[in-house]
């Protein structure tokens, strides 16, 4: 396989943008507004049912379909408001440049909704980039959400876009989703741009389902083969 015939899948937050910095903070707090307003919980109970959702199934939301009826369509946009976040989003030169550069095919694929990429994505300039993006609401199955880690999800819309697993590369910052991927056969880079406060000693230890780490997306381009 020559690298134009490879197929990119880019994660979003702390891999594209440092989303810790400020999205994630404020994305927590106003999940748990929806849990705390539309459950009738508590707010100590309600990071508690978000947190333990987000580890069993990958999203808050996905919990929160099956096991309490939320609509999706409905959290998604209550719960990604976010104003003024715009102004704290800046995109790099070089990062545009790495992409354009980078050769092969290039998708999205997040855990966020359509609506959220697309604004994260115009205020870093990359929304030009990318051929098509993969969001949460793509990520269904049997009319349930199914986000990344979820094997099921990944045979789908690797199948929907007539893709095989073994000419793709999953670029994440999230160690559990490309241990997924890599299961079924994708390649995957573990972007540690914005991760140094989990530790150094974690960051140097490269598990075996990660085929390379990085800290910038201009170094996908100095060794092309997996």
């Amino acid at each position: 396989m020559t690298p134009r015939d490879r197929v990119w899948l880019f994660d979003l937050d702390d891999t594209l943008h440092n989303a810790s910095h400020r999205a994630f903070r404020e994305l927590n707090a106003s999940m748990t507004a929806y849990i705390v307003n539309h459950l009738g919980l508590a707010e100590d109970e309600a990071v508690a049912l978000r947190h333990r959702y987000w580890l069993r199934y990958g999203a808050t939301l996905t919990g929160l379909q099956r096991h309490h009826g939320v609509r999706p369509a409905h959290f998604l946009h209550e719960t990604h408001l976010l104003p003024g976040l715009d102004e704290h989003l800046h995109g790099h030169a070089h990062d545009l440049a790495a992409l354009r550069r980078l050769p092969g095919r290039k998708f999205l694929m997040t855990n966020a909704p359509r609506a959220y990429a697309e604004r994260v994505l115009a205020a870093l300039g990359l929304g030009r980039v990318f051929e098509g993006l993969i969001c949460i609401e793509d990520m269904a199955c049997f009319g349930q959400s199914r986000p990344k880690p979820d094997a099921r999800m990944f045979r789908i819309v690797l199948a929907r876009l007539g893709l095989r697993p073994g000419q793709c590369v999953l670029v994440e910052d999230t160690l559990v989703h490309q241990k997924a991927a890599r299961g079924l056969g994708l390649a995957t880079v573990w972007m540690q741009r914005w991760l140094r406060r989990a530790g150094a000693a974690r960051l140097h230890r490269r598990p075996g389902y990660v085929n390379r780490r990085v800290r910038s997306l201009a170094a996908l381009l100095r060794s092309p083969q997996f």
